[in-house]
């Protein structure tokens, strides 16, 4: 790796995010909260001296461009900008008494809209808030999808690291050019999350209440300027607004704009990821729906909407509650847990293993079955007609068997730092799938993670940011071949 194309891309990348951390600090003047302005542009100034720094280590390359870029550069990249974004977006929060590890921890939920947070206390300013909601925001579409999509630096050389950082097992773009298709996903993300405003509002939510929900609404990430989340709100408008834009949250980006530009609602339906999500979403609602009606004495209209809600929202890891489910029958936490398991869709906002790997995964098991039967069968796996190539079935079983593993590494040192199986196995879960809340009284719903062992904290940590870029990056820096540096 070239120690210059290193730096020049941090160059870029500190110089435009030390831009968004000062974004909180004009909410502090707004609301005419000046003393807290002062971490952001602290944290901001900060940030452009990290810039000034890196420009100094590459300007003698002169480099214009990042457009011979190689592979392992840009995992590089991708990998450490994550890194880095983690840690200077916690900075603000050791000014508000949030201790190191805790800072850090709120930082990194917010950036891989994991939504899990340190503590119930929300006695904050409102820069605090936002912070976090633009956070989640940001780290929903991608950081580095952002940058393909503004900056012209990246422009030929953002086609490796959009496909590193953007979510699915497949390579899918709608525009022949990567910026293109950054910048068209980016436009439906801004215009959704535009829309929800304006619907929060009219449904009577405080104007800075629906910017906040609508951009972790739309990241698939759950933080909430109220403790009790939308279930705060206690308005069933404002739930089912919320409801349906985590289902769009949750839906394929691509898809999405193919309908919205084409103006055929159909197109969905051809998509066969797209109906398989339909169907679970749909199945498991109806099961959770059933159970709090019979078991949990909930009426007809409430059995359905908080059923629908909490599937869609643990399914698309977006973790915002419009009930304490923790409350709720034995049955109705299995199903849900179940959702955890499950994912949104392909280059959507969600976390999770994801529908499209659970189809070829399924796929792959069928045809191993008729394999048995017919040995010299040709045999191939399609999604939509299209044959599917066989290194990405053989990448979709090892990123599989790699997150069932990293699964299992965090339960067991989890459960025994902090003597709890529940705590373990369901914290494990929702942060590598960065679901967010999980179960129990002390990681549940309406709990949150400070009391947690410090080790503990660092393991979601590192499981939260494995979880966001998908494994598969961060298993490459494993590879001693990786670490090789050169000036030039």
């Amino acid at each position: 790796m070239r120690k210059s194309y290193l730096f020049y891309a941090f160059d870029i990348v500190f110089r435009s995010l030390s831009l968004m951390i000062a974004l909180p600090a004009l909410v502090s003047v707004f609301y005419k909260e000046y003393s807290s302005a002062v971490p952001f542009l602290f944290t901001a100034f900060l940030t452009l001296v990290f810039s000034f720094v890196c420009k100094i280590f590459h300007r003698k390359a002169n480099l214009e461009n990042l457009n011979d870029i190689k592979k392992s550069e840009c995992l590089f990249i991708l990998v450490m900008t994550w890194i880095f974004g983690g840690i200077i977006a916690g900075i603000p929060y050791l000014f508000f008494g949030i201790p190191p590890i805790d800072s850090l921890f709120e930082a990194v939920s917010g950036i891989t809209t994991t939504g899990a947070s340190i503590n119930a206390n929300m006695d904050y300013p409102r820069a605090v808030f936002f912070w976090r909601a633009l956070t989640q925001w940001l780290g929903g579409m991608g950081i580095i999808v952002l940058f393909i999509a503004v900056l012209p630096q990246f422009a030929v050389a953002g086609r490796q690291m959009f496909f590193a950082e953007s979510p699915g097992p497949t390579e899918e773009k709608f525009t022949p050019r990567i910026r293109s298709t950054a910048s068209a996903l980016w436009k439906i993300y801004t215009a959704l999350t535009l829309v929800e405003v304006v619907l929060l509002k009219t449904a009577g939510m405080p104007l800075f209440d629906s910017v906040c929900n609508s951009l972790s609404t739309l990241s698939a990430g759950g933080f909430s300027p109220n403790g009790e989340s939308i279930m705060g709100y206690n308005s069933m408008a404002i739930t089912w607004i919320v409801l349906i834009f985590i289902f769009l949250a949750g839906t394929n980006f691509n898809l999405l704009y193919k309908v919205i530009t084409k103006f055929d609602i159909f197109a969905l339906f051809k998509s066969e990821e797209f109906r398989v999500y339909l169907f679970i979403f749909l199945g498991i609602s109806s099961l959770v729906g059933v159970s709090l009606y019979v078991n949990d004495q909930y009426s007809i209209v409430d059995s359905i909407t908080h059923s629908m809600y909490q599937v869609i929202s643990i399914m698309t890891s977006t973790g915002s509650v419009s009930a304490n489910y923790q409350d709720w029958d034995l049955t109705t936490k299995v199903l849900l847990f179940v959702a955890m398991f499950t994912g949104g869709c392909a280059s959507s906002a969600s976390g999770g293993i994801k529908i499209s790997r659970w189809v070829l995964i399924f796929k792959i098991m069928r045809n191993e079955v008729k394999r048995i039967l017919h040995p010299s069968a040709v045999l191939n796996v399609k999604i939509d007609n299209n044959i599917i190539a066989r290194e990405i079935l053989s990448q979709t079983v090892m990123f599989v068997l790699f997150y069932l593993i990293l699964i299992a590494i965090s339960v067991v040192i989890i459960s025994i730092l902090e003597q709890d199986i529940v705590i373990g196995f369901s914290g494990s879960v929702s942060a590598i799938g960065n679901v967010g809340p999980a179960f129990g009284q002390v990681i549940g719903p309406m709990g949150g993670f400070e009391t947690l062992h410090p080790l503990s904290k660092m393991i979601i940590i590192i499981d939260m940011l494995i979880g966001r870029l998908e494994l598969i990056p961060f298993v490459v820096l494993l590879e001693r071949d990786f670490w090789s540096f050169s000036k030039e």
